[in-house]
């Protein structure tokens, strides 16, 4: 029958459900209390590499990073699982059942057609009434609040690692730093962490370190 059926629910949770798993797979060689013996120990091994007071302010802006997207994963589940993600099916008379999400969707699925205005009214009313349900639970779990911090945190990351990359260290342990950096952010956010060239700067990482230390 031509109209529209019940929303179809889907997973809105973006890259953070398969990015996680994989970060932590990459990261699985070596033990956290080995990261923070390493760490304290690289600090010792240059006091006044002005790499190594980046890296510890980069380092705290990381784990805020890390705390707000699982915070954000946390949300965009629970507002899978209170607003069915908007997701709606629109059939047309002699066409198949096609998913929508937003107007422009539907007016692209329309298109010129005048013999299906009563349906064009219900999916645009059904459309709007999901928006407003979806932004009331997102501001009730302050999703809007949370993105913004965190793509407040993320930026400043990216930030402090462009620092790291034009700073000259002055000691192989700030060397150590720049390549520690870089890693754990290719490790959390590249899709591919376990392809070139992230196991060769982990490799050289893992090397500097053991002649560091």
């Amino acid at each position: 029958m031509a109209g529209i059926t019940n929303t179809t629910r889907f997973a809105c949770v973006t890259r953070r459900v398969a990015l996680w798993g994989i970060a932590a797979a990459a990261a699985a060689p070596q033990s956290a209390s080995a990261n923070a013996l390493n760490h304290i120990s690289l600090y010792a091994a240059a006091p006044t590499d002005p790499v190594a007071s980046l890296w510890r302010e980069w380092e705290a802006v990381h784990e805020r990073v890390q705390h707000l997207s699982r915070r954000m994963q946390e949300l965009e589940i629970e507002l899978a699982e209170r607003t069915d993600c908007l997701g709606m099916r629109v059939t047309l008379p002699g066409e198949g059942p096609v998913l929508l999400y937003s107007h422009e969707a539907l007016d692209r699925l329309v298109g010129d057609r005048t013999d299906v205005d009563e349906i064009r009214r219900q999916a645009a009313a059904e459309l709007d009434e999901r928006q407003a349900r979806f932004e009331a639970v997102a501001d009730d779990v302050e999703y809007f609040s949370t993105m913004k911090a965190e793509q407040g945190a993320f930026k400043q990351a990216e930030a402090l690692l462009d620092a790291m990359a034009i700073t000259q260290a002055a000691s192989l342990a700030g060397v150590a730093n720049k390549l520690e950096a870089v890693s754990r952010w290719g490790a959390a956010w590249d899709e591919h962490p376990k392809e070139f060239p992230w196991p060769q700067i982990r490799s050289a990482h893992q090397d500097l370190v053991r002649l560091v230390l």
